[in-house]
């Protein structure tokens, strides 16, 4: 969702823009007292933030929506941080993971970055510090983002707002656009329809509908037939995915 006034996450770092961006932020941490300070804080700064205490709810969460940085508490009532990132990171959630963890060893932090996490940061710690590691992993995420996405034969440029197949141009229209390219950035990655919805209609859109499905028909339609191949998987009750 665009905001054209200045938010105030921007105000606060003194920084002007024409437009922002609203940030979604997830925290998995089992602390009530620390959860709440979380999300209070960062909500002010005008981020979307989600907060789950466990295991089980932080991959309903991840599974029901993407979030821009997750911040991610190692010792979890119902198992451990660390297996946790690395169950999302072979499932192909790239999403960036800051580590906010009492384990302040040095080898702890090692394993921390090696398993997957892109910071890490000790408790007790500091909120501005902790605001500040975000924005850099927001930068960074922004930074890096490929503005030519390909797979199986298809290259779709972000910039100029072209798909082909197999080297022959394909006419897309905007919302079929948008649909291709959000498999395209998650391979392998069952989306939900839930997700798909925020991402292409920018709301939770009745998915008892079956608008989501005209559009993967269109989209079967252009690729799976020239491929002679199936393209996407469709997870009966969840979604859909990019084979």
């Amino acid at each position: 969702m665009l905001c054209l006034s200045r938010c105030k996450r921007c105000a606060s770092l003194n920084v002007s823009y024409p437009f922002h961006v609203i940030m979604k932020i997830l925290i998995l941490e089992d602390q009530r007292k620390l959860g709440l300070f979380l999300k209070q804080a960062l909500s002010e700064r005008a981020y979307t933030v989600t907060w789950v205490e466990n295991c089980a709810q932080a991959r309903e969460a991840l599974c029901e929506s993407a979030y821009d940085v997750i911040v991610l508490d190692l010792g979890l009532p119902d198992g451990d941080g660390l297996d946790l990132l690395c169950e999302w990171r072979r499932a192909g959630f790239n999403e960036p993971v800051l580590i906010l963890s009492a384990r302040d060893a040095v080898e702890d932090r090692i394993r921390g970055l090696d398993v997957g996490a892109d910071d890490y940061l000790p408790k007790p710690f500091s909120l501005e510090e902790l605001l500040a590691r975000m924005r850099s992993l927001l930068r960074r995420q922004s930074a890096v983002k490929e503005t030519v996405l390909q797979h199986q034969g298809i290259k779709l440029d972000l910039l100029s707002r072209t798909v082909h197949l197999m080297g022959k141009p394909i006419d897309l229209t905007s919302r079929e656009f948008a649909l291709l390219e959000i498999f395209l950035q998650n391979p392998g990655r069952i989306l939900t329809r839930t997700l798909i919805a925020e991402k292409i209609w920018e709301s939770h859109y009745d998915v008892d509908t079956n608008l989501l499905d005209v559009y993967m028909s269109r989209l079967r339609g252009k690729f799976e037939a020239p491929l002679g191949k199936p393209l996407f998987k469709t997870v009966r009750g969840v979604g859909y995915q990019l084979l």
